[in-house]
């Protein structure tokens, strides 16, 4: 019988010779190798420099530039990772950019602790040059406003039969008056992926302060994540000036009362009309005084918003209102509420169950990525 070299693989045992599976003791590694081994596990610290590649530039806002990079290591390791740079320039000083960075990076510290699958994964928060920059982990997808934009639409179109296309409309996406709407059981699918990660945010004490479509990745596994937690807020230690995107803000926010978790209710409440209706709610509205108007009325203007199949659900559409009431002792107490109560969102998962009309959501979502490729 011949030795097969590939049964030859080493099996470490407690105080006992590295042996291979073939029963040969392995030769001893050179003392000073072992040595530096040795002193790294007695050292109680490590160090060591990172570089990284700037590939292209992901986004853009207020705080400043989002790259996807790629990390790179020893041995050829390689990992695309995206890189936020934080800008200095609406700070009147260097100190007070620094005191902004440090409240940044004190609840990115927490948020980092979160273990949770739809919410942004924060590995870093680091200072080049006293420029400061947050390493997040890079999300392989869509941001929600580029998933719904019509031209991914008519780019599916073409690349589907026509089966497939009379699927797709009847069940996932389809055209909108702006841009494209998802159907009622996948938003409310990627609604409560988002509802999780903010039940995790906020049982932390941590308000987002910025959901908005463009904040909402869809991975090309149909799951959705929760990202850009440069405007978070600890609700133990609120600054006195908040950023906000005025389009997606509560009222209260807009009206520089008190930022709570029901405040980011109501912006995913207004991202999920935009979803059902193909437009986003306030769409034209610059000044505050407007866009305050229509945002307490928009629960009287359901009905001229949203399409038939939304409105005729009444299921739906208390779930809807419960999220974007202008005032928020009428919204859910919390983002687990808004899942979980007999009016939340996974009472109107039931009911298309019940109903014969569920679907693998995410599969569905993953699916329709894949055929966008």
């Amino acid at each position: 019988m011949t030795r097969d070299d590939s049964f030859s693989t080493a099996i470490y045992q407690d105080d006992r010779p590295t042996i291979s599976a073939a029963g040969d003791i392995a030769v001893r590694c050179p003392d000073e190798l072992l040595s530096r081994y040795g002193e790294i596990l007695e050292s109680g610290r490590l160090n060591w420099t990172e570089y990284h590649n700037l590939i292209r530039r992901l986004g853009a806002g207020g705080q400043g530039v989002v790259f996807l990079t790629t990390r790179r290591g020893t041995d050829n390791f390689s990992l695309p990772v995206a890189l936020k740079v934080f800008s200095p320039e609406r700070y009147e000083s260097e100190a007070h950019y620094d005191e902004a960075m440090a409240r940044i990076a004190a609840v990115a510290s927490r948020v980092a602790q979160i273990q949770q699958d739809n919410l942004l994964d924060v590995q870093n928060f680091v200072e080049q040059r006293r420029i400061r920059i947050m390493e997040m982990e890079w999300i392989d997808g869509y941001d929600l406003s580029r998933l719904l934009a019509p031209e991914l639409l008519e780019q599916t179109r073409q690349r589907v039969s026509e089966d497939r296309w009379t699927y797709l409309n009847n069940v996932i996406v389809t055209a909108g008056p702006r841009q494209s709407r998802l159907k009622p059981g996948v938003a409310i699918a990627v609604m409560r992926e988002c509802l999780a990660a903010l039940a995790a945010l906020h049982r932390e004490g941590i308000v987002h302060g910025d959901i908005k479509s463009s904040n909402i990745m869809v991975k090309r596994t149909g799951n959705a994540k929760i990202i850009d937690i440069g405007s978070a807020v600890a609700l133990d230690d609120m600054p006195a000036n908040r950023t906000c995107t005025p389009a997606y803000a509560a009222p209260e926010v807009l009206e520089g009362r008190e930022n709570t978790p029901r405040s980011d209710l109501a912006s995913l409440g207004y991202v999920l009309i935009e979803m059902l209706s193909g437009q986003p709610p306030f769409a034209g509205l610059h000044s505050y005084r407007d866009l305050l108007e229509a945002k307490r009325s928009l629960v009287h203007r359901l009905e001229q918003v949203l399409p038939t199949e939304v409105t005729c659900n009444e299921l739906l559409m208390s779930f809807i209102r419960g999220m974007i009431a202008a005032d928020p002792a009428r919204r859910f107490p919390s983002a687990e509420d808004a899942d979980l109560v007999k009016e939340g969102a996974a009472s109107f998962h039931r009911q298309l169950i019940v109903g014969g009309l569920a679907s693998e959501y995410e599969n569905e979502i993953r699916a329709w990525l894949e055929e966008l490729e």
